[in-house]
Formats: C-alpha cells, structure tokens, sequence
C-alpha cells in the first residue's frame, strides 16, 4: 500500500443516527466505504464511497469488501448487520469479535439456550419457523408472555400478551418483522424496580471497561415494550448493581467477547435475580453513545472506532456526571407533523435537541423505535427533579399534528 493511501473502513448502516461513525473514521483518517439498501440514506452524502446493499447479505457484503481492499469494518449500533460484520471480518482476518458469539447475540432462540446452558437466569422460551406450531405451544406456558422475532431489533414485531386471546395475531405480528422467518414465545418476567436496566457497556481486552447501565423507560400509554428514552444514574441499590455486573462479565466471558461495545437491557425480578433480556453486539441506537459520552466525558463513537481498528482502548472508570437522560420523541397516532412543543420548566433542562421530522412529513404511532422523531437530551440539577420531570414527561413535551 503507498504511504499516502488511506486504510478504508467498510461501515453498515448510513441511518441518522450512523452518520456520526461516518464522521468520526473519516476524523480518525480513514477512507469510508457505506453500505445501506435504503437509496434515500442519508450516510451516503458523508461517506467517501456508497453501495446500495443490503448490510444483511454476508456475501455481497464479503464481495464489497474484497473489491474495496478494506481495512477495518462495523456495523454501528446495528443488530441486524453485526452478524455480516463479524462473518466479513472473520472471513478476511480483521479485527473483530467471534462470528459464532455475534450470531448468537442477535438471534433471541439462540440467545435463550446459551444461556439456559451456561447457568444464566432466563425465561423460558421456545421458537417457531411454522404459525400452527407457535398456536399449539401457547398452552404450555402461563401468562404473561412475549411473542417476538428473533431477529430483530427496536421491539420491532412484538407482543406482550396478558390475557387469553390475540395470541394469533400476536404471532403474525411477530412473524411479519422476521427475516429468517423464526419467532419465538417466552414467559414474560415481572420485574422488581420501576424500570428496566439498560444502556452500553464496553469491552477492551476482554474486560468491561465502561458501565453505562441506565434506567430505560417507557410510555405505556403508548407502547409499553418500545424505550422513549434513557436517565442516569440506574436506581438499583449496590446488591443489585453488582449482580448486573457480575451476570455481564460472564457473559463477556463465556461468549469470548473481546472488545468493543454492547447494548444490555436486563431485568431483576422480584426474587432478586438478574435477567438478561436483550444483549446486543454493538452500540445502542437512539443516541445512547452521545448521552454516554455526555455523562462520562469520553467518545463513545471514537471509542467504538477504534476497537474496530484492532486498538488498544482505555476508559478512565468512574461514577459519570448525575443527572442526564433521554426522551425519544414520538406520537400516539399517525399524521402529519407539526412542531414540537415544550414547556418552559422542561425547556430549561434541555441541553441538546435533535429532530428528525420536518413540518409537513407524515409521521407513525409509535409502534417500535424506528418511528421515533427525534431525541432531546436533559440535564437536571438533582435526582427529585429528574424523577419528577420523566414521571410527567408527556404533560411537558408535545408533538403536534397539522389540522386535517
């Protein structure tokens, strides 16, 4: 390679919330090669060189790269391509966490039987290719249950059902939002806290270096299962936060996990066990990596960057600055956008405002995260706001639909 030739970095993924690891490579002085099956992607108008592919299709994916002579690869903050970056990395020696832990990770039937077999606490579960066999499961287990498939991401195609009925349309819902056409049932466990624990971690050298584990939250009135956002710091007594590190380490352990970032979301139960639910081999969407950033002062994306390069990474363990958080923007029904608007007692603890629709665009009830409309970032003087501020977020912050 002469000297003056960039090493190039073959990124999945050229969404809103990718362009800032399209940016941040070329800032690290690498050439960047996107690839993205939606034509209207907005990466493509920051990268160096753009493929209309689909960042699931391993193969073509494994061709680019061969053509491109690249570098380096990552699938940032997405699950459905982080099986393709690991498969292309493995396939030509880059760096890159093991294909057979990335697979596993990002299929939920897969995810539950390692770690029914490897002593981790998990619902039960069972997947399905076939609907009649999905039906004829369904008496084996007790409400409440989850249907969902196990491939996807963003709560996409899934279902909390409570009562007897629905299970059917449950199960189409779930099987329209999988592409290898597998979904699967599990018990749905109740949880001890308010709120899920979610967030990133990041590992370097096998070692969790960086615990950013946040309450994630809801809005039932509008989707109970899809996250609106984020706040820091966890409200989990020090038992408790230790037993979520400890249960993610082993996992980092017994996957061979080697470095780079992950997206948790796990549940304690009300016998004090820790559930992993979701555990994702890359960055968290919705912006978690900047909030992270924020609330530890360090570049998450950078971070992410360059653990890809096969680098050395480095977090300075601490505490992180109370008392940030997040707030998706989205709506309870479909329509035409607006504005947003808020009032003045939140208005003061915004910090950051990123909005993604424009007067005028047809917006979606908010059925899984892709129907977001943006996301807004706090910063709170004390814990008591905070908590006062998220309980009635939804009296402080409205979207507005065009009359008609």
């Amino acid at each position: 390679m002469s000297p003056n030739m960039k090493k190039k970095i073959l990124l999945l993924g050229g969404s809103s919330q990718q362009i800032i690891a399209i940016e941040t490579a070329k800032r690290l002085g690498l050439s960047t090669v996107l690839c993205d099956y939606l034509p209207d992607n907005p990466g493509q108008y920051h990268a160096d060189k753009f493929y209309q592919i689909s960042t699931t299709d391993k193969d073509a994916v494994l061709r680019i790269a061969k053509e491109e002579g690249i570098h380096y690869i990552i699938a940032y903050a997405s699950d459905p391509a982080a099986p393709t970056a690991a498969y292309v990395a493995e396939a030509l020696g880059l760096p890159t966490n093991p294909y057979r832990a990335v697979e596993t990770l990002c299929n939920k039937d897969l995810f539950r039987s390692f770690l029914s077999s490897h002593g981790f606490h998990t619902p039960k579960a069972l997947g399905f290719t076939e609907k009649d066999e999905a039906l004829e499961a369904i008496e084996h287990f007790t409400l409440p249950v989850i249907v969902k498939p196990v491939d996807s991401s963003g709560s996409k195609g899934a279902t909390v059902l409570r009562e007897p009925g629905g299970f059917e349309a449950a199960i189409d819902f779930a099987f329209s939002f999988s592409r290898g056409h597998r979904i699967v049932i599990e018990e749905f466990i109740e949880k001890k806290h308010p709120y899920l624990i979610g967030g990133d971690i990041f590992v370097s050298d096998g070692r969790v270096i960086q615990w950013g584990l946040m309450n994630c939250h809801r809005d039932n009135r509008v989707n109970p299962l899809v996250p609106v956002g984020k706040s820091y710091p966890p409200f989990l007594d020090p038992a408790d936060l230790q037993a979520v590190k400890d249960c993610l380490q082993k996992l980092v352990d017994d996957l061979g996990i080697r470095f780079g970032p992950m997206n948790v979301e796990l549940i304690i139960d009300r016998n004090d066990r820790v559930f992993p639910i979701d555990i994702g081999p890359r960055s968290g969407g919705n912006m978690i990596p900047d909030l992270l950033g924020m609330i530890f002062n360090c570049d998450m994306v950078e971070m992410s960057i360059r653990a890809a390069m096969g680098e050395p990474v480095a977090s300075e363990e601490g505490a992180g600055t109370p008392y940030y958080a997040t707030l998706n923007l989205h709506t309870d029904r479909d329509g035409v956008f607006s504005h947003v608007e808020f009032t003045p007692e939140i208005e003061q603890y915004i910090i950051k405002k990123c909005i993604y629709k424009r007067a005028g665009d047809e917006i979606r009830f908010f059925a899984n995260a892709a129907y977001a409309l943006g996301i807004v970032f706090f910063k709170f003087p004390d814990q008591e706001t905070m908590i006062r501020m998220e309980e009635n977020m939804n009296e402080h912050v409205k979207i507005l639909l065009q009359e008609g």
